[in-house]
């Protein structure tokens, strides 16, 4: 990844960087597999199960040094160039929705 943002000239022509969030996870650093804090915008505790539906603000990364919350190597492109993935925030959303729809009702026949 690093042989191929230099090649592309991100920082010199000042591109934004919109991918899938590991491709944006690798690009920023961060841990790949096992993590805790997997959010690169809030400290998101992927382990504390009984607060992901239930907590509705986490509070916001403050660096992407490594060795602090599963930051493991320098970041290869500045925080403020990426750009999220839409299409799978929206996919990952409309997921979710689904699951905890009632079954037996109308608008889940629809779907």
């Amino acid at each position: 990844m690093k042989i191929l943002v230099k090649i592309t000239n991100s920082n010199k022509f000042k591109r934004q960087i919109c991918g899938d969030l590991k491709v944006i996870a690798l690009l920023l650093g961060l841990q790949q597999a096992f993590t805790k804090y997997c959010c690169f915008i809030c400290e998101w505790d992927s382990r504390i199960q009984s607060l992901h539906y239930s907590r509705k603000y986490w509070p916001a990364s403050k660096s992407l040094e490594p060795g602090i919350i599963n930051v493991e190597n320098q970041p290869l492109v500045e925080l403020s160039k990426i750009l999220l993935p839409s299409m799978h925030l929206n996919l990952g959303l409309m997921k979710n929705f689904v699951k905890v729809m009632n079954q037996g009702e109308a608008a889940f026949t629809y779907l």
